[in-house]
């Protein structure tokens, strides 16, 4: 990993210290900040935490209301999210 991606990360972490995470949140966040490809869609997000759908749009809900993550301009059936701030 370079380290300009290693300090990025750091400050990504850095600015959302504040927001409370659980396990599932931050273990799919550093694998998003580690290269991920592709959407980041709902579906992809309880795949890599290995959770129900359900589970993962609530997670996904507190990630967008923490500031963590923003929704898309597409919808539908293609909602995905990003990493805000990167």
């Amino acid at each position: 990993m370079a380290l300009s991606a290693i300090l990025a990360k750091a400050r990504f972490w850095d600015r959302i210290r504040g927001v409370p995470l659980n396990v599932r949140q931050r273990l799919v966040l550093n694998r998003l900040l580690d290269s991920f490809e592709g959407k980041r869609t709902s579906a992809k997000y309880a795949a890599l935490a290995k959770c129900s759908h359900d589970t993962a749009l609530r997670d996904i809900r507190q990630l967008v209301a923490g500031g963590v993550l923003v929704r898309n301009a597409e919808g539908g059936r293609s909602t995905s999210y990003s990493l805000t701030g990167m």
